[in-house]
């Protein structure tokens, strides 16, 4: 029986929105592709065939070359219906970045980049998740309590650092590693931070999303909420951004095992107790 994907987001709305405003988040791209090669430094590995995924892919191939880890490089865009079409064992390393918060089939997307990976190929993402914009969706939920008394989502459900960590082993990958890069950004107000996620393609991608006009009054009172919980004594607020990079590799018999239960040398007990000795 085939398991059926819910779909949360409307890609293609999402994605258009992403083209239209291409080139105007230039700051968070060049963020993005900064923490992407701090992270490649350290990686001790050529990739002689190489998948890029991503909206803004320009600053993120310039990355990848730049390392002088990365040979061939193939540059996709991301797939309105999450079927990105790779042919198994195709890539020494898969990156994909900065589209897995608005993808529907997570499980699968993570799946299709694995299979599509060489033994010991490298899978490396980065995404908006944890407690992104949380400030924002504790606004428009008590807003939308008061006026409308019910709320819709505003706001895309997140992926965890734990969750994460799971999806690359439950997709077949070994050694998974994730980690938040958090960031608090300000504003000059609420309102400025809305028409900056317009301008930037983020606005409200959810299939369940309100489809008829937000009220000026329900605006007034989201905003009016958001600064006098999350304002600063100078008056400007502060918004969450919460970006997960995680990392993963496609198992080969060269990498690390996990000893076997049963195998140690040294019973833990044996060990605290040694140490307790010590500090006496």
């Amino acid at each position: 029986m085939t398991d059926v994907i819910p779909v949360i987001f409307d890609r293609q709305l999402y994605l258009a929105r992403q083209q239209k405003a291409s080139g105007t988040n230039a700051a968070l791209v060049v963020h993005i592709a900064e923490d992407l090669a701090d992270r490649l430094s350290v990686i001790n590995h050529q990739f002689e065939k190489v998948l890029l995924i991503a909206q803004n892919a320009e600053a993120f191939a310039t990355v990848l070359k730049g390392s002088g880890k990365c040979v061939d490089i193939d540059i996709r865009q991301p797939s309105i219906d999450d079927d990105l079409k790779l042919v198994a064992g195709t890539y020494d390393a898969v990156f994909h970045l900065m589209d897995i918060h608005c993808v529907n089939d997570v499980p699968g997307t993570l799946a299709q980049c694995g299979r599509a990976l060489k033994p010991d190929g490298l899978f490396m993402m980065a995404g908006f998740a944890g407690e992104t914009l949380a400030e924002l969706r504790e606004a428009w939920l008590a807003c939308e309590s008061e006026i409308s008394g019910g709320a819709s989502l505003r706001i895309a459900p997140m992926i965890s650092t734990r969750e994460m960590g799971g999806l690359l082993q439950r997709a077949g990958l070994a050694l998974p590693v994730s980690d938040v890069d958090h960031a608090t950004l300000r504003y000059g107000s609420a309102l400025a931070l809305m028409r900056e996620i317009k301008t930037f393609g983020f606005s409200n991608p959810l299939i369940e999303r309100r489809k008829n006009f937000t009220s000026q009054r329900m605006v007034a009172f989201a905003v009016s909420y958001y600064q006098q919980r999350f304002a600063d004594s100078d008056g400007r607020v502060r918004a969450t951004l919460d970006v997960l990079w995680a990392l993963a590799w496609k198992p080969h018999e060269s990498q690390p095992k996990p000893l076997k239960p049963g195998s140690a040398k040294a019973r833990l007990a044996d060990v605290l107790a040694k140490l307790d000795d010590n500090k006496a």
